[in-house]
């Protein structure tokens, strides 16, 4: 085996039963890894010097095709369920042996990364992979290393990252030609059959959702996070779509990070090194920090360019809506490194709501962030996942229930700790519609969006009145800043209001049913923040 690049002189691979690549490059230079990738007819390069890449039949996670191993680390912890679905220890031995023999006489690219930016909970991984533009995004979006800990690295995950493996469904024990599989035992992620970088990213989000919280007594978040000026910190939790990435991407904030954080007995620290935000109708004028992020070094996912050109058209979502661009944190100008906070003075949890129901900002008690917390609720966001064409209403609790190995009420219970102990204010945002459901309304214009979360941060909206609308019981401002007053009521924004008190109190319904398989885990007070049925706003 001929080996190329930067490794521990110790290093071999025979650990993961890799044992006869073809060369092995190691820790090569994102210049490298662009030039094997162009020259292997993978990648071109846009007008900026970004790559740009074609993820094949996927472009969006698989979830139905994600699988935890159940043996006697997680038989009783992991919370099994449709999303965490088990695989047998025995097939999962066997699978992983065909992937690692599948290297065998292939070139394959190595890259030793690591997560957690708070160095008491540094995890070391190893990502191998048959794309060198893989590996280029495995550096973007983990922690990158100096030449010294290269030199002396350990890894304690390994990721076996195979796209043009295809499983064997009746031999193998998958639904399908492709997987995602997590051994918490044997700590080894395999991911065949799918090209989709994200499964990269959100597999080890999931290690770290399951040991964190579980061995550590730290709340693993999927959030993004920024700091002001004065040192506060603020954290935005919500899916892929809400606008975490958009809005914690504030030119007068230092982003701490964009998606994936833990809180812990000295603030908050980001899990990753690197953003990877949508870029659908991207522009510089709405996104001027992601937009002026995609340069040399940042990696275009299934993208189209103008005829004729290298300049993206980020308007096109033929190929998908879920365009995307991964980036190292040091493209944002005013990026956090190290990149860790303090405490969390202010909590927004972004929601997508189709219903076009809940207001722009509401301000919540405790009682109802906990409840609003496990509730979760937004909506699938066209080309996230596979299949999803159009906005479909879900209840995803904590706002990650797709990473989540541990019961939500875990994370929930962390939560509400935390915000007691520290006295963060916790605000409900819609980012949503309004003015009507899906196919009628129209989504909340950024500005406004940004000019309320702004007065949150400044604390302007403690000067002004409030006012309590039910059936959410939701308390709203009557007044905001640079924001127009008959928006805050999303009421007053329908042309009919018997049709709003319907859509609300459907709304309110379906989060009552929701929450009906949480309340005997639930005290009086989280039961008594639930919206109340058949009352409108």
């Amino acid at each position: 085996m001929n080996t190329f690049g930067l490794r521990n002189p110790k290093a071999d691979l025979s650990y993961c039963g890799i044992q006869k690549p073809s060369k092995a490059y190691w820790n090569l230079t994102p210049e490298e890894l662009d030039e094997h990738a162009i020259c292997k007819k993978q990648a071109v390069l846009s007008d900026t010097g970004a790559l740009v890449v074609y993820t094949g039949k996927f472009t969006g996670r698989a979830p139905k095709d994600r699988f935890i191993v159940k043996d006697e680390l997680t038989r009783e912890s992991v919370d099994w369920n449709e999303i965490n679905q088990p695989f047998e220890p025995a097939a999962f031995d066997k699978l992983a042996q065909k992937v690692a023999a599948y290297f065998d006489d292939k070139e394959i690219y190595v890259r030793d990364v690591a997560a957690c930016a708070e160095e008491k909970y540094r995890l070391n991984i190893r990502v191998i992979s048959e794309y060198p533009w893989i590996s280029h995004f495995a550096n973007n979006m983990f922690l990158r290393l100096s030449k010294e800990e290269i030199l002396n690295f350990e890894p304690e995950w390994t990721i076996l990252n195979a796209p043009e493996f295809l499983a064997n469904p009746e031999e193998d024990g998958t639904p399908h030609e492709n997987f995602a599989i997590i051994n918490f035992s044997r700590k080894l992620i395999i991911i065949g059959g799918t090209g989709y970088t994200g499964e990269v990213k959100k597999g080890i989000f999931s290690v770290l959702n399951f040991l964190l919280p579980h061995q550590k007594n730290v709340l693993s978040m999927h959030c993004s996070a920024n700091m002001g000026s004065e040192g506060d910190t603020a954290i935005f939790f919500g899916l892929s779509g809400t606008g975490k990435t958009t809005l914690s991407a504030d030119p007068h904030r230092q982003l701490i990070g964009d998606d994936e954080h833990g809180w812990w007995d000295e603030g908050v620290f980001n899990f990753e090194g690197g953003s990877y935000a949508k870029v659908i109708d991207l522009s510089e004028e709405k996104e001027p920090d992601i937009y002026r992020a995609i340069r040399h070094g940042a990696i275009l996912e299934n993208i189209t360019f103008f005829e004729g050109s290298r300049k993206p058209n980020y308007e096109d979502s033929s190929i998908t809506p879920n365009t995307r661009v991964s980036y190292p944190l040091e493209h944002i100008a005013n990026a956090r490194i190290p990149s860790v906070g303090g405490h969390p003075q202010n909590i927004f949890f972004l929601t997508y709501d189709a219903f076009g129901v809940l207001p722009p900002l509401a301000r919540l008690t405790k009682a109802q962030a906990m409840y609003h917390f496990i509730s979760g609720y937004t909506a699938k966001v066209a080309g996230t996942e596979e299949g999803v064409t159009e906005p479909q209403t879900v209840f995803s609790s904590c706002f990650g229930a797709p990473f989540l190995p541990l019961p939500p009420t875990t994370y929930a219970r962390m939560l509400g700790e935390r915000i007691e102990k520290h006295g963060a204010k916790v605000w409900l945002v819609n980012t949503g519609l309004t003015a009507g459901p899906y196919g009628e309304g129209y989504r909340m214009k950024l500005k406004h969006t940004r000019a309320l979360i702004q007065a949150a941060l400044e604390g302007k909206l403690e000067q002004v009145e409030w006012n309590t609308v039910s059936p959410f019981r939701l308390q709203i401002p009557l007044t905001c800043p640079n924001v127009p007053n008959e928006i805050l009521n999303p009421r007053n924004t329908w042309k009919d209001t018997a049709a709003y008190d319907k859509q609300a109190a459907k709304l309110a319904k379906a989060f009552v049913e929701n929450f009906h398989k949480f309340e005997q885990l639930a005290d009086e007070e989280l039961k008594n923040a639930a919206p109340l049925i058949g009352v409108a706003l």
